[in-house]
């Protein structure tokens, strides 16, 4: 950063410093300074990290988001200089208002108070209403994902084994098994971000986590590419980890109103909108032709929190957050109708009547009639593009396939699904009644009894074994952050239909 840049902090430095301050306030005195100084360290750290931030964005051709980045280091400069000079108010000395040197005036924005009923899917409010044996539970994950968080603000689905609290762990040292593949690093992020967002934290304010999301989100910008598609094509599920890591940035947005965040997640919300089929829904990479329920779902999913967030702008009579796709919700129906029985309810992956999807290698071991995850996946869907569970006969099919294979862990005979347990909840607290209590009783049986509480956070103390058809591909990170976004259901969501 040039020298200009910081002329306010030399003056404030120096009045730091100045006369003014008696000798017989010794030590107090010179402890205040400090602190003053320590402020103003912490401050220029702050602006220089912004400062770079917005230089790789522009190198990348992410104007517009680089220009936020620049416009922010004047609030950050305008806000720390306020308590700075607070400090210095104390040491008896009186400086005169520093204006901001930094890039042309800009409009002042009030922060923001997290708004805890809002979110992707309305009616969050935060880990305090979990039950207490699910609140422990979420707490004890939470703390296990923030140890092993990469310096980069990613979680590694491979090495996150490899960390402890931001340090690497020595190469004697023992580390926790459960390592995925690292071409899921841009999806177990972002689902780790969302199990932080489901239980109400942000990056702001001064939570326990807001540093683990806020490195967390800013390594999703900036793996962002031009068209708007989060992370590398370097696989053909690379629009899975893109959906996952789209629906992370929009639940923090919903919280945080973030206006350099809200161009992330429109140029995020733009490639889906140009990898969607015309008049259907999603599959592997743009516009392919074919179609899955699973992906499908998931574009679902941030489209509805995005529409959510606009209508919560219009009710509040503010702009629009977010231009969408507005036949994408006409074009997944028509996919689902396409693959959902009529007779029975069930819901297939790339076709009516097939099963859930799975590895050629694991077909065995998790066989496909024990699992309804894409008749849940499916289920999901169709309550958030409006189909009320009351009034439809798919989904209390649906649901009754579902209430007969609730969560059970068992590793023994391939019931466990942690994939199909997460649409599942979802779906049946939807639902609502005896679904919804039966279901919740057994995932608390299935989930809550399994965590890990053996070692410490930085081994496995937290966490559950990647023991599903999928734990080999994401990992301990994939099964953690899922198992945590199952019990964050209940108090995550708002019942859209107003079931009991």
């Amino acid at each position: 950063m040039r020298a200009w840049h910081w002329f306010g902090l030399v003056l404030i430095l120096t009045l730091v410093g100045a006369p003014g301050v008696q000798a017989g306030e010794g030590a107090e005195r010179h402890g205040a300074s400090s602190v003053a100084e320590k402020a103003l360290e912490a401050l220029k750290l702050r602006m220089e990290a912004r400062i770079k931030e917005g230089e790789l964005l522009a190198k990348t051709g992410r104007l517009e988001e680089a220009l936020e980045a620049y416009r922010s280091v004047g609030t950050l400069y305008e806000q720390g200089m306020s308590t700075v000079q607070r400090l210095i108010a104390g040491l008896g000395a009186a400086p005169a208002p520093v204006k901001t040197p930094f890039l042309r005036p800009r409009v002042e924005l009030k922060p923001v108070r997290p708004e805890t009923d809002l979110g992707a899917f309305v009616g969050r409010a935060g880990a305090r209403h979990a039950r207490p044996s699910a609140a422990s539970a979420i707490t004890n994950a939470l703390e296990w994902l923030k140890a092993h968080q990469s310096p980069t603000g990613a979680w590694e689905a491979a090495g996150f084994a490899d960390w402890c609290n931001g340090q690497r762990v020595p190469l004697e040292a023992a580390r926790p098994d459960g390592r995925g593949k690292p071409l899921y690093d841009i999806g177990v992020t972002g689902l780790a971000l969302l199990a932080y967002t489901g239980a109400g934290h942000t990056y702001r304010g001064k939570g326990p986590y807001t540093e683990t999301i806020a490195k967390g989100l800013r390594y999703l910008k900036t793996v962002q590419d031009a068209e708007g598609c989060i992370g590398p094509r370097k696989s053909q599920h690379y629009l899975y980890s893109h959906g996952i890591a789209t629906l992370a940035l929009l639940e923090s947005y919903a919280l945080t109103r973030s206006p350099i965040q809200r161009v992330a997640c429109q140029k995020a919300l733009d490639f889906i909108a140009k990898a969607r089929n015309p008049y259907m829904g999603w599959r592997y990479g743009v516009r392919p032709g074919d179609n899955d329920t699973s992906l499908t779902t998931w574009m679902v999913m941030c489209l509805k929190s995005a529409l959510l967030t606009n209508k919560e702008d219009a009710r509040k009579d503010r702009e629009a957050s977010f231009k969408l796709d507005t036949a994408a919700f006409s074009g997944a129906k028509a996919w689902l109708d396409k693959v959902t029985d009529p007779d029975y309810g069930r819901v297939g992956y790339i076709a009516r009547g097939s099963g859930p999807a799975r590895a050629q290698e694991m077909m065995d071991k998790f066989p496909a009639d024990k699992s309804e995850a894409m008749t849940a996946a499916g289920m999901v869907a169709r309550i958030f593009m409006g189909e009320d569970p009351r009034k439809s006969k798919l989904l209390k099919l649906g649901a009754d396939l579902c209430s007969k294979l609730p969560p059970v862990w068992n590793t023994a005979d391939g019931s466990i699904d942690m994939y199909y347990w997460y649409y599942g909840t979802l779906a049946m607290f939807q639902v609502g009644g005896k679904h919804w209590s039966n279901w919740r009783k057994a995932l608390d049986a299935a989930v809550v009894k399994t965590q890990r509480m053996d070692g410490d956070a930085c081994g496995v103390k937290g966490s559950w074994d990647p023991v599903g058809p999928w734990g080999a591909d994401g990992g301990r990170v994939y099964s953690t952050a899922l198992m945590v976004m199952c019990l964050e259901v209940a108090y995550r969501h708002a019942r859209v239909f107003g079931t009991r």
